[in-house]
């Protein structure tokens, strides 16, 4: 034997397995009129009649690839403008974006948004100000330009955390503490580790909505197409108490791998449009928080492989240690400044370590093939996705059309076909291009 010789075979040959398109039939509520929808929701609060002739108005976005949020935000630009106000949108993203002024302006004009498409200027700045301390001792800091401002309108989606369970996860009140605090509260804020964000988020939430010179809140609640399911508008004092009855609406329509146990999966990318740990862990079923358990509703998967991330992501792939498998290219792309701030800031340091990684997308899939050597190339329960935000079309292997056939939300939509790679063992994706 060769000294570059493995030991032993470490991959399996997966030309065995067969693989079908299947579609999510999902029915659902979808908002046709955006600009409509943000303007009644900003005429419900009262915002718009609170602004004066010359007020500069601070307009949050995050770092989450949310399909209407550019609308949104034009209209909610144009509407201060039409009342006189002079609107700017500053990034509300904690240390996202390496934790960079740079970063994060280059993060906002990656999912759409930058003077020329909002109307605005973009205004980045990781300067903050302290506007108030909690009975317990933790400061709570606001994004300096915003406290200068005359009004402040948050914009955001509610959706479910990645890392905790609670009344309030990721929505207006999250926005309004790790994102408009700025890296340095949501470095402040993760040392009290998940619990202790679940506790204390409402808190400094409901303090900034009273010191800060909010004017409104818009609350996106997405379907599972990632179309508009609905928008509130809440006046600051109502947010902290209306999140849940959002959330509980956004979890139930949330989108979904509609199998429990899964051999492998395999996530084409990765990345911060995409979810907050670059793959919604809820989807994927792993967390990876040392202690804490996962979620038992959701699902199993024993081999998890990723190959590659978004553009928009600019190298930051935190989350790619939520993978067992993933490939050489992957790896060479990583910001590793960027990885780093994120991972530290959260404390959760799983998610930024390094998996197997392989020199092709085959041999990644192959090495998962391997782990799961006790189940036959053709019985194998596979599931290939294109991230874990688009989920409408799930590729799926015959070993699970039982399941498929008996489900009436779902639809097979192809015929049976090889995993799809080329000669040079290069994936090449079945799914509809994103965006």
């Amino acid at each position: 034997m060769s000294a570059d010789q493995p030991l032993i075979e470490s991959r399996v040959d997966l030309s065995a397995v067969r693989v079908v398109m299947v579609q999510q039939l999902w029915r659902q509520p979808e908002l046709s009129d955006v600009e409509a929808a943000t303007m009644a929701a900003l005429e419900r609060t009262g915002a718009l009649e609170r602004i004066t002739s010359g007020d500069e108005i601070a307009i949050t976005a995050g770092s989450r690839g949310i399909a209407t949020l550019p609308a949104v935000l034009r209209t909610v630009v144009r509407a201060v403008r039409d009342r006189g106000g002079k609107p700017f949108v500053f990034p509300a993203m904690g240390s996202h974006g390496g934790g960079t002024a740079d970063g994060q302006r280059a993060l906002l004009a990656d999912l759409g948004i930058d003077e020329q498409t909002i109307g605005a200027p973009i205004r980045s700045d990781m300067s903050v100000v302290q506007i108030g301390r909690l009975a317990t001792g933790v400061p709570v800091y606001l994004d300096a330009q915003a406290a200068r401002a005359q009004g402040i309108i948050v914009v955001n989606r509610i959706k479910k955390h990645t890392s905790f369970d609670a009344e309030r996860e990721s929505g207006l009140c999250k926005m309004a503490v790790i994102g408009m605090g700025k890296h340095r509260q949501a470095v402040t804020m993760h040392r009290f580790g998940n619990q202790g964000l679940a506790s204390l988020i409402p808190e400094v939430a409901a303090c900034v909505f009273e010191r800060a010179p909010v004017l409104a809140g818009l609350a996106l609640v997405e379907n599972a197409r990632g179309g508009l399911a609905s928008l509130t508008g809440l006046r600051p004092e109502e947010i902290v108490r209306a999140e849940p009855d959002l959330l509980r609406y956004a979890k139930s329509l949330s989108a979904k791998i509609p199998f429990h146990r899964i051999d492998i999966g395999l996530v084409e990318l990765l990345g911060k449009d995409i979810s907050g740990t670059g793959m919604d862990c809820y989807v994927i079923g792993r967390k990876r928080v040392i202690a804490e358990p996962e979620w038992p509703e959701a699902p199993e998967i024993h081999s998890l492989v990723v190959l590659r991330v978004t553009p928009a992501s600019h190298g930051n792939a935190l989350g790619v240690g939520l993978a067992d498998f993933t490939t050489e290219a992957l790896v060479r792309e990583i910001d590793w400044p960027a990885v780093r701030a994120n991972v530290l800031a959260s404390g959760n340091m799983e998610r930024g370590k390094i998996p197997f990684a392989y020199a092709t997308d085959r041999e990644a899939l192959e090495a998962a093939g391997f782990r799961e050597r006790h189940t036959s190339p053709g019985d194998l329960r596979l599931v290939a996705i294109q991230d874990t935000l688009h989920l409408e079309y799930l590729l799926v292997s015959e070993a699970l059309l039982p399941e498929v056939l008996a489900n009436p939300d779902l639809a097979v939509v192809s015929t049976a076909m090889a995993l799809p790679f080329d000669d040079a063992g290069r994936w090449h994706s079945p799914f509809a291009p994103r965006g």
